[in-house]
């Protein structure tokens, strides 16, 4: 089951990025290039990118966030393997959970298929607290349904105050 995304596009999953380390726009502008140079994915739409508040450890940076859907035949394995692998070329560390990082690549949705493993659960097990993912994902998956409510409901839930858009421009 393919979504459709903004325009129209198809796609088959979802994907959250995040930075608060460096240039942070520029780290998520790369992280979609390495996603996408091997031709197996293909960005379908992407976010506005939005300045963003810390989550769970607030006693950082702020960050920089956006979502982009993607074409593919890659399994959810696969797509996760990718996105840890952008992780590790561009350098990410793993020292504090929710702590500072280059770059967070996170598969969000994968063609509406409810998994889980000690792996990678879908969707996102947090998608549904966190507004600096809701609002970007809303822009190019309005009409995507998580625990069976679409993303406006689950908007109406969280704090989206201090997600702004870095730029008017997708």
């Amino acid at each position: 089951m393919t979504g459709t995304g903004d325009g129209g596009s198809h796609y088959d999953a979802l994907i959250g990025l995040g930075s608060n380390m460096g240039d942070k726009a520029d780290n998520i502008r790369r992280a979609v290039a390495l996603l996408s140079e091997a031709g197996d994915i293909q960005v379908v739409a992407q976010s506005r990118l939005y300045r963003t508040a810390p989550w769970g450890v607030t006693e950082q940076d702020w960050f920089v966030n956006g979502c982009i859907a993607v074409a593919t035949e890659l399994s959810p394995a696969a797509l996760l393997k990718r996105c840890l692998g952008v992780e590790d070329t561009m350098k990410r560390v793993r020292e504090q959970r929710w702590g500072p990082r280059v770059i967070d690549v996170d598969v969000l949705d994968y063609r509406g298929m409810v998994f889980d493993d000690p792996d990678l659960t879908l969707p996102h097990p947090r998608i549904r607290e966190r507004a600096f993912v809701l609002v970007p994902l809303a822009e190019i998956a309005p009409d995507l349904e998580i625990g069976g409510h679409r993303l406006d409901h689950w908007l109406a839930q969280v704090d989206a105050r201090e997600v702004t858009p870095m730029s008017e421009s997708k």
